[in-house]
């Protein structure tokens, strides 16, 4: 009676530890997978807005970002914007854009890649003669999710530097954005260590397609119903409608009580 007895108490005591051990993966894997689970399931920068009026959810947190020297939103309980503007070309709307932003002296940030930079050397001096960043778009504009070189990753953004430099005489602002927004936890990470801050978005809209302009009632739309506090707002220069709507745009915004803000306090402030 007793060897059954101390039978089962070393069975009971081995099932304990097996699923003691197995739990206790599980909780790990299901803890790794947690950890910036946002960022890890995607590879597409995506948000999701829901109130008017209010910032939108997005695949990560800011405080999960932080960590990677990335943003995508300022501060919310200050009505501050943040405007930015990608160009992979110039579509012949830079001039007009640029003088809204002089007319309202409001500062803007222009991720830039190779091809824009090389045949529109006046325009981007005109960007920083003006007080306006230049920030690394890379040089190819490719999809960066794919890179996984430390070696390719440097590439494209060290030409674009060289180009940049050797246009302004002056070196490059390391302020990086995934074209398309396509990224990788390890592309954040190689960004980093290059000493770049990655910046993402808040409010977009579809505004890139040539031959599809949204109307000027369908941008406004978008971009005074999504507007937020610490909004970092990314425009495409090749857009002829935002370079029709702008100036109307920059006053409505004002008009809500909005002020404009640079990348650079922003990343300051969150550090």
């Amino acid at each position: 009676m007793k060897l059954i007895k101390d039978k089962k108490i070393v069975i009971f005591i081995l099932l304990f530890t097996i699923a003691y051990f197995i739990g206790g993966g599980i909780a790990m894997l299901v803890n790794a997978y947690e950890k910036d689970t946002l960022l890890a399931d995607a590879d597409n920068w995506g948000l999701g807005f829901s109130t008017e009026g209010q910032p939108p959810t997005a695949n990560a947190t800011a405080d999960e970002l932080k960590k990677y020297d990335t943003y995508y939103i300022g501060d919310t309980n200050k009505k501050v914007i943040y405007l930015t503007f990608d160009a992979g070309y110039e579509n012949g709307y830079t001039s007009i854009i640029l003088d809204a932003l002089k007319k309202h002296n409001v500062p803007a940030t222009f991720f830039l890649v190779g091809n824009y930079i090389t045949t529109s050397p006046d325009l981007v001096k005109r960007m920083v003669a003006e007080g306006h960043n230049v920030g690394n778009h890379t040089y190819n504009h490719p999809d960066m999710s794919k890179i996984s070189s430390v070696e390719a990753f440097r590439k494209e953004l060290e030409d674009l530097e060289k180009a940049y430099e050797d246009i302004t005489g002056e070196k490059m602002t390391k302020y990086y954005r995934p074209p398309q927004g396509k990224y990788s936890v390890n592309n954040l990470e190689m960004a980093k260590e290059q000493g770049y801050k990655t910046f993402f978005w808040s409010l977009a809209y579809v505004d890139w397609y040539n031959d599809k302009q949204p109307t000027k009632e369908e941008a406004f739309k978008k971009l005074l119903g999504r507007i937020h506090p610490g909004a970092i707002v990314l425009l495409h220069s090749t857009s002829k409608t935002n370079s029709e709507i702008l100036d109307e745009l920059l006053t409505k915004w004002e008009e809500m009580g909005y002020t404009f803000g640079i990348l650079k306090d922003l990343a300051e402030k969150q550090e």
